[in-house]
């Protein structure tokens, strides 16, 4: 008989931000596959005797391959057994989700998608700031500061990032936000430009720091946290971190 497979967003890391449907899943799976940023008290939530398998990638640390992964899905459902996969965040948020639902889609496998708190949103809410604003803040981007070779992608858009009246937020960043910040000054946008760095959000290692663009592009090329962190640079509201 073929098991089934929630896609689990376990938020940012912090238990309380993790949806009530998100807890019923893990306490009923027989199986979780989890990300790093998805350890600890998170996991407290699975059910007693649950088979617990860490799958997380870490940028320069050994990692299991996605084709792996997306094969310990299918193997574990077609078992029979319910599965859950949890990814931190939200899970349909630069998290390889597609990659895994078109592996579990070739086997025939069913599968659902359980949503959560993005890391924008929760850092955001720990700064103390709206990510839009009524007069100068009215779009919101997310994007990914890294390729799968780790630099920044070829093919992001300058003119839209550049500009003034979006709030951007830069996902997994740090080391290519300097080439970053380079490109945005060269498209227009003014050194000056507010940005708050957010790293380990919503764990007791949080740390909201904030910058111009220029200011964090040099600190960045000197000082790499290797906590998880987050890019915010656009019109943001004052915030006492």
């Amino acid at each position: 008989m073929t098991g089934f497979v929630s896609f689990v967003s376990s938020g940012p890391g912090d238990p309380e931000l993790l949806t009530v449907k998100a807890v019923n899943r893990l306490a009923a799976a027989e199986v979780v596959l989890f990300d790093d940023l998805s350890s600890g008290p998170i996991l407290g939530h699975a059910a007693k005797g649950a088979d617990l398998i860490a799958v997380g990638k870490r940028a320069g640390r050994p990692s299991p391959k996605q084709d792996h992964v997306s094969q310990l899905l299918v193997d574990h459902a077609a078992a029979g057994q319910r599965v859950v996969r949890l990814k931190s965040g939200d899970c349909g948020m630069f998290g390889r989700l597609e990659e895994e639902i078109l592996a579990l889609q070739a086997a025939g496998i069913a599968y659902e998608i359980i949503p959560g708190v993005t890391s924008a949103s929760a850092a955001a809410a720990a700064a103390g700031i709206p990510l839009t604003r009524r007069l100068s803040a009215r779009r919101v981007q997310f994007i990914t500061g890294a390729d799968v070779t780790g630099s920044l992608p070829d093919t992001v858009n300058m003119a839209a990032l550049a500009d003034p009246m979006a709030t951007t937020v830069v996902y997994m960043g740090q080391r290519t936000f300097a080439d970053l910040a380079a490109r945005l000054i060269a498209q227009g946008l003014p050194p000056d430009t507010p940005a708050l760095l957010a790293e380990a959000v919503s764990t007791p290692e949080q740390k909201l720091t904030r910058h111009s663009i220029a200011s964090l592009a040099s600190h960045l090329q000197s000082c790499i946290s290797p906590n998880p962190a987050l890019i915010f640079y656009g019109p943001l509201a004052e915030f006492e971190a």
